[in-house]
């Protein structure tokens, strides 16, 4: 997959490099914004087992 995108990227290794770190800051962005938010409601880390007793 990283390949792929190395080579349909345009311009010379730098720019190509300055592309993939922003596609990468990119990815996160969205997945920090919009996917763990929209996720945590289904994952069970507030479903707590222990009592305190």
């Amino acid at each position: 997959m990283y390949g792929w995108i190395w080579r349909h990227l345009p311009g010379n290794v730098w720019v190509k490099a300055l592309m993939s770190v922003v596609l990468a800051l990119a990815v996160v962005y969205v997945l920090f914004q919009y996917v763990f938010p929209w996720a945590e409601p289904l994952l069970p880390f507030n479903d707590v087992t222990v009592d305190n007793q």
